[in-house]
């Protein structure tokens, strides 16, 4: 259940999503599929009910412990650094970054084995070609690409994609749903 002041967003919500599958969650404008997905994943606590993942309650848990645990999303409202590089977006979001704690700018980005590490994501994604390219400098359909490369580097179990194809053409939404498919081999995917 969630409720913002007198609205009722959420109320008496039971899913379960199968390991492995490709799930969706459907419904108009305004029907509160994004805040479900914010309080699956952290980002709102719920006011009643539980949230079960791996066989724990993460209800009301902060949105990194959530994280760590397996859990990752996109959001509706692309979250990139457009400072940086497409392989920036994905390092940065490595649990591996998180433990160096180093500093951004410095050796971190010199890590090969880090490297090598995001390049297989951006190989996941199709986008080991551009690597090196700023991120900002992408079209949108590989800037949503980035985004679940992103997504794919804190190494879920489950993946919330928040209408990925939001905003794309149709062959740019035929090739983000190509590789939503080929994901599915690899992780349990939810998408609105």
């Amino acid at each position: 259940h969630k409720r913002f002041g007198s609205s009722v967003v959420l109320e008496k919500i039971d899913l379960t999503f199968e390991e492995g599958q490709i799930s969706g969650i459907m419904g108009p404008n305004g029907a509160g599929k994004t805040t479900c997905f914010n309080v699956l994943t952290g980002r709102y606590a719920p006011d009643r009910g539980t949230i079960r993942f791996d066989g724990k309650d993460i209800a009301g848990l902060p949105p990194q412990r959530i994280a760590r645990m397996g859990i990752s999303r996109s959001f509706q409202i692309m979250n990139l650094f457009d400072d940086g590089t497409v392989i920036e977006n994905v390092m940065l979001a490595l649990p591996e970054f998180r433990n160096a704690r180093l500093n951004v700018t410095s050796a971190v980005f010199k890590d090969q084995a880090m490297i090598n590490e995001a390049m297989e994501v951006l190989t996941q994604v199709g986008l080991q070609d551009l690597a090196w390219q700023p991120s900002a400098s992408l079209p949108y359909g590989s800037r949503r690409a980035l985004e679940i490369g992103v997504a794919l580097a804190a190494k879920p179990k489950i993946v919330f994609l928040d209408e990925p194809t939001q905003g794309l053409g149709a062959e740019a939404t035929k090739n983000l749903a190509d590789l939503i498919r080929r994901l599915k081999a690899s992780y349990t995917i939810v998408l609105i």
